[in-house]
């Protein structure tokens, strides 16, 4: 992962694609109701946790600035990788 402004602008991008897709599977969920097991509203309410913790940590990165960037990639890196195995998990 890079630290500039093309790829955070990217990074905002894929954050901005996977809010879509949640605020989708939320909706899904809420809609369902009682008909949706409990194993698949939790996996939804985890992937809700992990993309906020994604945005926050993108935005600390942008309130931060390039000079940051060594002391926050591990966060910024692992929650990304979190939320992206959280998605996929939620495609099987």
């Amino acid at each position: 992962m890079e630290n500039t402004p093309a790829h955070m602008g990217k990074m905002e991008e894929q954050l901005k694609h996977w809010g879509a897709q949640l605020d989708h599977l939320m909706a899904k969920v809420e809609k369902a109701g009682a008909d949706v097991n409990s194993e698949r509203r939790k996996r939804v309410d985890a992937l809700k946790v992990k993309y906020q913790a994604a945005q926050a940590k993108l935005s600390e990165l942008k309130a931060a600035g390039g000079e940051k960037w060594d002391t926050l990639k591990t966060g910024v890196e692992t929650a990304w990788s979190d939320l992206e195995a959280a998605f996929k998990k939620m495609k099987n």
